[in-house]
């Protein structure tokens, strides 16, 4: 059998926001989440169940096990919940577009549908094996004859014995396989956090520096005009010096003070930009911490990543203990099988005996 349909596994994912019902109210809404969050149907090939699991940071979110008498309701175009009576509980999804709520809500009916088939065939086998294993039980209960015989009492507690032993050793393989599962989750959940920071970074790091190239040509463009107007009242100074003689003192002193303020003015509106704009220097250092936060998390992406497949190789060594387990649980059976046969010969034998003496 292979790994892919021993683990839990997502098959359909989406990133919504999370809410949960006020316990208290029971009308409110109130946010399990900051901001959009990974959502995802999961199976459960091991149990033959569906479940919705949502993981913000370390904390599992959503936790819902899905059953037939479930029903996703939506409330609005980018709105919809369901009620889950396990977790006590109604949980609110609000879905980016109305097409993601459908694609959601579509999903939700397969699933509730399939949960609802797992369940009927679970129950079939159910009603076929109980007279089985009712007759199994009252063979292996034994009878006060044989209880008062050393060997028969003693192969019985063998039996029994073996048989618990087979069970604590199911229940061990059902823990190592679903906390697998819990993990691989986590780590799924923390890898799209990442992912989305980076994708802020990489966002803010484009912005601070086609700022920092906007400011830059602001202000070439102000100093460019500063240095034009300082040559235009060269060039009036030195054509007033030649038309001294043809112009009155007065107009000519009154035309100058007014070039001199309009120059002022420039060069105030020139300081006032340059005490506006960001330092450029403190804009490179911030570009730099971008650059040295973002290697830092594309290093620790890559450390994730190792840690994902150190934890599938994981999951395959457990998947093989478990194979390895059923083996021996399959050969424990039919020794099991043996022994109740070597049992039955041995009470008829004696019963035999008992109705010759």
């Amino acid at each position: 059998m292979s790994s892919t349909t021993n683990r839990e596994q997502p098959i359909f994912s989406t990133r919504a926001h999370v809410f949960q019902i006020d316990p208290i109210t029971k009308k409110n809404w109130l946010p399990a989440s900051k901001h959009a969050v990974t959502v995802s149907y999961f199976y459960d090939a091991t149990r033959n169940v569906y479940r919705i699991i949502s993981v913000g940071g370390t904390k599992a979110i959503i936790n819902s096990t899905i059953t037939p008498n479930m029903t996703f309701t939506k409330t609005s175009q980018k709105f919809g919940q369901w009620a889950d009576s396990r977790a006590n509980t109604v949980y609110g999804l609000g879905f980016a577009s109305e097409q993601n709520l459908s694609q959601f809500a579509e999903k939700f009916q397969e699933v509730r549908e399939a949960a609802r088939l797992a369940r009927e065939r679970s129950q079939d086998k159910t009603d076929l094996t109980n007279p089985a294993l009712n007759i199994t039980s009252q063979q292996v209960l034994p009878s006060p004859i044989i209880s008062a015989n050393g060997p028969g009492d003693d192969k019985l507690f063998r039996s029994q014995s073996a048989e618990m032993e087979l069970s604590t050793e199911r229940e061990r393989v059902k823990k190592m396989l679903s906390e697998g599962s819990v993990c691989e989750v986590q780590w799924e959940a923390e890898f799209f956090s990442l992912q989305d920071n980076n994708n802020k970074l990489v966002a803010a790091l484009r912005e601070s520096n086609a700022n920092v190239e906007k400011w830059k040509k602001q202000l070439a463009a102000y100093q460019e005009e500063a240095e034009t107007l300082r040559q235009r009242v060269a060039e009036l100074e030195s054509q007033t010096l030649k038309e001294t003689n043809e112009e009155p003192g007065d107009e000519l002193a009154l035309r100058l003070k007014d070039l001199e303020t309009l120059l002022k003015t420039k060069e105030e509106e020139i300081l006032l930009l340059k005490e506006q704009r960001p330092d450029l220097m403190e804009l490179e250092s911030e570009r730099d911490k971008l650059l040295q936060r973002l290697q830092e998390l594309e290093e620790r992406n890559q450390e994730m990543e190792k840690e994902l497949e150190r934890s599938e190789q994981s999951l395959r060594d457990s998947q093989s203990e478990r194979d390895r387990v059923r083996e021996e649980i399959s050969k424990a059976g039919e020794d099991l099988d043996v022994k109740i046969c070597q049992l039955n010969e041995l009470r008829i034998g004696l019963s035999k005996l008992l109705e010759s003496n």
